[in-house]
C-alpha cells in the first residue's frame, strides 16, 4: 500500500466459550471465560481492578476498563503501576452527545437568544447499562492513555458524515493507540470508516470460529477497497 494509506490491521471479537484462542482476540467479560486466556483482550464492561488483575494472572494479553475507570480515574494508573502499561487498556461504548437547546436570558440585554449545550459535534460515553454518561469521549480517552493505558476500543456505530469526522479526529489525535469496533450494527459497512473516518485497526464482529483464511481474505479486500477510493 502506498505510505498515505497505512495497513489495516484487523482482529475479531471472539465467543467465551470458544478457548482457548489461537490467535489475538477481544472477549467480554464473562463466568465461562476459559482458564487459558493467551492472546484473549477481555474487556469489562463494569469490574474493576481486583477482576483485571485476575485476568491478567490468567494470561490474558490485556484486561480493557470500562465503567469502572468512568468512576474512579485513578483506577487506570493503578492497574498501570501493577500490571505493566501494555497490560492495561479501556473499553469506550460511545454515541453521538445530544444537543439541548436552552433561552439565554442573561448574554445581551437586548434581545434573547436559544443556545446550544454543545456547540462542536461528540461523542459521550454509555453506561455498562447503555445510559448516558455525559462525558465526552474524545476528552476521556485523552486522560486514560495519559495516565497509561496502551490501549483505546471505540465501540460506535457510525451513521453520516458528522460521526466520520469524529472519527477521523480522533484517528490523528490517538494513532495505533485507538481501535474501532461496531458496537450495534454488527453488519456495519466498514469501508466509509477506513476511507473517510481514517479508521486503520479495527475489531470485527460476526467472525465466530477462527478462520485465517478469511480474516486475510477480508483485510485484502479492504485494502483493495481503499486503494481504489485513493
Amino acid at each position: 500500500m502506498s505510505e498515505s494509506m497505512p495497513e489495516i490491521t484487523l482482529c475479531r471479537w471472539a465467543n467465551a466459550e470458544d478457548g482457548p484462542f489461537p490467535e489475538p482476540v477481544f472477549v467480554l467479560d464473562g463466568n465461562n471465560l476459559p482458564q487459558d486466556l493467551s492472546h484473549a483482550s477481555i474487556v469489562l464492561r463494569h469490574a474493576g481492578g481486583e477482576r483485571a488483575c485476575e485476568l491478567v494472572a490468567r494470561g490474558a494479553e490485556r484486561v480493557l476498563i470500562g465503567e469502572a475507570a468512568l468512576l474512579d480515574s485513578s483506577l487506570i494508573e493503578t492497574l498501570v503501576k501493577a500490571l505493566g502499561a501494555e497490560k492495561v487498556g479501556v473499553w469506550v461504548p460511545a454515541r453521538r452527545m445530544e444537543v439541548n437547546w436552552s433561552l439565554d436570558l442573561y448574554s445581551n440585554a437586548d434581545f434573547k437568544c436559544i443556545t446550544p449545550s454543545h456547540v462542536k459535534p461528540a461523542w459521550e460515553i454509555l453506561k455498562s447499562d447503555g445510559s448516558r454518561s455525559g462525558t465526552d469521549a474524545a476528552w476521556w480517552l485523552g486522560q486514560m492513555l495519559g495516565r497509561g493505558a496502551s490501549l483505546a476500543l471505540l465501540g460506535v456505530d457510525i451513521a453520516d458524515d458528522t460521526d466520520l469526522n469524529l472519527c477521523a479526529e480522533l484517528e490523528e489525535q490517538f494513532g495505533s493507540q485507538l481501535w474501532l469496533t461496531p458496537l450495534a450494527v454488527a453488519e456495519a459497512d466498514l469501508l466509509p470508516w477506513i476511507v473517510f473516518g481514517l479508521a486503520r485497526n479495527l475489531v470485527i464482529p460476526g467472525l465466530e470460529r477462527y478462520d485465517e483464511a478469511a480474516m486475510l481474505a477480508l483485510r485484502e479486500a479492504l485494502n483493495a477497497q481503499v486503494e481504489a477510493a485513493a
